[in-house]
């Protein structure tokens, strides 16, 4: 790491910075967690990448180590790293840090060994430890603080990217053939709830609240205007994305954005991506199972989504009206990783009044992700954590079934290409309503 890199300033995010004590075990818990979510697997099974997006296993516990390395040791410039060489190995785009091996190419990194990576992420966090019980500035707690939100997100796509290469192979090996099924969903009729009109504000202030964290690109606070509309009190079911199946929503191309309906065709894209042909049953990480026709429909492209939406005569949610529907839940519960099934489920009897807007699956908007007004990224080498992918990708919000409980928040606000579909993602639909309308719920399609 350059003695540039090592030296930046403190990151501007607002985080608050907990006491030492209080960091040390949420470190603790977190870096564990990882090893757990890898532990069903052989160590075959941790260096293969099944396509370009998708990282091996081993990589994703080499990285997330590497961040720590480089932004939390390597701050002083006095931290002499036990393999320097596997820096290029493990830096993922920060070039300002350095140069980096070729993503693409990740499954070809049989060296360093499973083992050997394990034993560096056990010194690593060993130093760290040993870092915080001697005491640490607010500088150094944010950026400890910052690499643990960074883990959990590679707990998500460890997940998501083990599906995938999982999925791809003949045999369909589950990830954990012991995980419980989700209990079969509850029909709920899509009943729709008018939003906020007017000036509301969004986004995160300068100032968190005890125990908050919030990355760059959710600040700052700022003004939006809402025209009157309603939110979907539901995602979209496994069973209305199959009526659209059924109506040839894959072969009207009057439903579809130009580069969608070129990449569909070209993939030859029928149904969301672990469906079977058989249209009754799916790939999860439990194995193949009966696909519920009342959980919410996942593994589907912002294209597909946007592409039913128009189909159902709405369309998808902006994020300004997602994150002002979200203020007004008293917390952001829902079905997230802790959970333990690692897939959706949908709306249970007891359920009332549940609206699912967090955890089970991302919520694609109608938003493309780009800076808010008065954005500043993180300086130093920190600052490429997000700004410099606010370019050709589009908002999701609410966090998934693979998501860490804790991670996401009605501010968080993450992103992906248009194309992607093998994150647990999903679809809210909204619509526009008559000015002054005052109808809270009302049926839909």
């Amino acid at each position: 790491m350059s003695s540039a890199t090592a030296s930046a300033a403190a990151p501007r995010t607002p985080v608050s910075v907990a006491p030492a004590d209080l960091l040390a075990r949420h470190f603790q818990r977190v870096r564990a967690r990882t090893l757990a979510l890898a532990a069903p697997l052989a160590p075959e099974d941790c260096v293969a990448q099944s396509m370009p997006d998708a990282s091996p296993t081993k990589w994703h516990l080499a990285h997330t180590t590497w961040f720590f390395e480089a932004f939390v040791l390597g701050r002083d410039g006095g931290y002499a790293p036990p393999h320097p060489d596997w820096h290029y190995l493990f830096n993922s785009y920060y070039q300002t840090v350095g140069p980096m091996h070729a993503r693409p190419q990740r499954g070809l990194l049989t060296r360093p060994t499973l083992d050997e990576v394990r034993a560096w992420r056990h010194e690593v966090d060993g130093r760290v430890l040993d870092l915080l019980a001697g005491g640490v500035d607010d500088d150094m707690r944010v950026r400890i603080r910052l690499g643990l939100e960074h883990e959990q997100q590679h707990q998500e796509l460890l997940l998501t990217d083990i599906k995938h290469l999982f999925s791809v192979h003949p045999l369909r090996p589950a990830y954990d053939a012991s995980l419980a099924q989700a209990p079969a969903a509850a029909a709920r009729p899509l009943r729709f709830r008018a939003g906020l009109q007017g000036v509301h504000e969004i986004g995160r202030g300068a100032a968190a609240d005890a125990g908050d964290f919030a990355f760059d690109c959710e600040t700052p606070r700022h003004r939006v205007l809402l025209q009157p509309h309603a939110l979907a009190e539901r995602p979209t079911s496994n069973a209305e994305f199959l009526e659209f199946i059924r109506d040839g929503g894959y072969r009207t191309p009057t439903l579809w954005m130009a580069e969608g309906w070129d990449l569909a065709c070209r993939e030859g894209w029928q149904r969301p991506i672990y469906w079977m042909d058989d249209d009754a049953s799916e790939f999860t990480l439990g194995g193949v199972r009966a696909l519920d026709p009342h959980a919410p429909v996942c593994h589907v492209s912002f294209f597909e989504a946007d592409a039913f939406a128009r189909w159902a005569g709405l369309r998808l949610p902006t994020e300004a009206e997602w994150e002002t529907r979200a203020a007004r839940l008293p917390s952001a519960d829902g079905n997230f990783a802790d959970a333990g099934l690692l897939h959706p489920r949908g709306p249970q009897d007891d359920d009332a009044g549940a609206t699912q807007l967090f955890g089970d699956v991302w919520e694609w908007t109608s938003s493309p992700y780009v800076a808010y007004p008065g954005f500043r990224p993180l300086p130093g080498a920190l600052g490429e954590y997000n700004g410099k992918f606010m370019c050709g990708q589009w908002i999701l919000r609410g966090g998934s079934c693979a998501t860490p409980a804790g991670h996401v928040r009605g501010t968080y606000r993450n992103f992906f290409h248009p194309a992607a579909r093998w994150q647990f993602s999903g679809i809210r639909l909204a619509r526009d309503e008559a000015p002054g309308g005052h109808a809270a719920m009302q049926e839909g399609r």
